[in-house]
């Protein structure tokens, strides 16, 4: 149980989980059958503005967080599900960025497990 963030572009294992890519764009050089997916949660992602004012600059990680908190804030008939797929089982957010510290995935999986400490799982 729990959830994790990974690269597309490793190899998918038995102890991912449940696999769900969370980018708009899909990942260059990746043929869809590679790619081992559960879903593709595009509506998940950042949007265009806010991804393309972020551009991976680590220096405005802590905005882009917050942005896109308020974002996912207004999207929980979206993310409420993978919520509570991570109370049962592994869920593997997927991401293609080369930057692993600072990407809508960290950020989503921060976001998913601050609201479900707050609310845990619903029944």
């Amino acid at each position: 149980m729990g959830i994790v963030v990974k690269r597309v572009y490793e190899p998918a294992t038995k102890a991912d989980g449940y696999r769900v890519l969370v980018d708009r764009l899909w990942p260059r050089g990746l043929k869809k059958e590679d790619a081992a997916l559960d879903a593709w949660a595009k509506e998940l992602a950042p949007s265009v503005t806010l991804r393309r004012w972020f551009g991976h600059d680590p220096s405005r990680w802590d905005a882009f967080r917050h942005r896109y908190a308020s974002e996912l804030d207004t999207k929980g008939e979206h993310w409420r599900a993978l919520a509570e797929q991570a109370t049962r089982h592994r869920l593997t957010l997927l991401f293609g960025a080369r930057d692993e510290e600072h990407n809508n995935a960290v950020a989503l999986k921060a976001y998913l497990e601050a609201w479900l400490k707050g609310h845990g799982p619903q029944h």
